[in-house]
């Protein structure tokens, strides 16, 4: 609005007013960014990265793309936009642009914020090429600059981002091999959880000499323990039967719920088989831990034993 005013008030002295003010307009409007500028893409690219906006990040992706980050996990989701803009969290997102045109889009977190500044873009028919140069925004010295040439392909007469340097995004492949990683750490935290649900049961039984009615009764409450409402033992999570990719089942075994004969069993299951885990978890009324691919159903007392 600023440059609108300038070009105007030298215009005035003119004869010709109007021709004078229509031009300025058309100035200005030359000068701002485009909505489908490949600059301005990029820009919202790097923008949902830092607020962890999955649904505006994929709207900027190749249909393929989009469709195969659609279907992965959100913790595989929030691992690909944190490495896009070199955080470990979601942060607040900014942007600013030079009269050059051009923008540096900023990612803030209470640790530290990123500064990504992109470049005039080279388009060649469908095909446009930015450069893309991250820092830590108090490197003065440019000492750990990144830089990278972004690529984004034409579609359906929308610029979308389609590779990262000379590494093509290929998320169909990408995600397979992040849900074999992720159901790796996801069954060493099931395993884990059972052994602390069990060690929850067993604190619960000593401390109310019977057995919890459901996990729910094992999670956390403001009332005291004494009242058996909620004996605060395991988290939120835990105690609705749900964490990191598996649910979680509890059956207590036999007539009585009451003292040390009472018994129980404790199950893991894929929350989504195939993508969160492959293996089911079993530990039987004796305490013993058991394991075997079941295709996403409960496991079993004649799995093998989980040494």
């Amino acid at each position: 609005m600023l440059r609108l005013k300038i070009v105007f008030q030298a215009c005035v002295g003119g004869a010709v007013l109007l021709g004078c003010f229509v031009a300025s307009v058309r100035l200005c409007a030359a000068q701002a960014p485009k909505a489908n500028d490949p600059a301005t893409v990029l820009q919202e690219v790097l923008t949902a990265a830092c607020a962890q906006d999955s649904n505006h990040f994929s709207d900027k992706l190749t249909a393929r793309n989009a469709d195969a980050f659609r279907r992965m996990t959100p913790a595989a989701q929030a691992t690909f936009l944190k490495r896009f803009v070199l955080l470990d969290k979601a942060g607040k997102p900014r942007s600013s642009g030079d009269a050059s045109g051009v923008l540096t889009v900023f990612c803030e977190t209470p640790e530290m914020t990123t500064q990504m500044q992109i470049g005039k873009p080279e388009v060649r028919d469908n095909l446009a090429y930015l450069p893309l140069v991250a820092k830590d925004a108090t490197d003065t010295a440019d000492a750990n600059t990144r830089r990278i040439t972004m690529g984004l392909v034409r579609e359906s007469g929308q610029w979308k981002l389609l590779s990262l340097g000379l590494l093509l995004l290929d998320l169909p492949t990408l995600g397979e091999e992040w849900d074999r990683a992720e159901i790796q750490v996801n069954e060493k935290s099931a395993i884990a959880s059972i052994m602390e649900l069990a060690d929850a049961i067993e604190k619960y039984r000593v401390t109310f000499t019977r057995l919890p009615d459901s996990l729910a009764a094992l999670g956390p409450s403001g009332r005291a323990p004494t009242q058996a409402a909620k004996a605060g033992l395991v988290s939120d999570q835990l105690a609705a039967g749900r964490k990191d990719g598996y649910s979680f089942r509890y059956v207590i075994v036999g007539a009585t719920t009451s003292g040390a004969p009472a018994k129980y069993e404790l199950a893991a299951i894929p929350a989504e088989y195939g993508r969160t885990g492959m293996r089911s978890f079993f530990r039987d009324s004796s305490g013993v831990l058991h394991a075997g691919d079941h295709q996403g159903a409960v496991g079993s007392l004649s799995d093998p034993k989980v040494e």
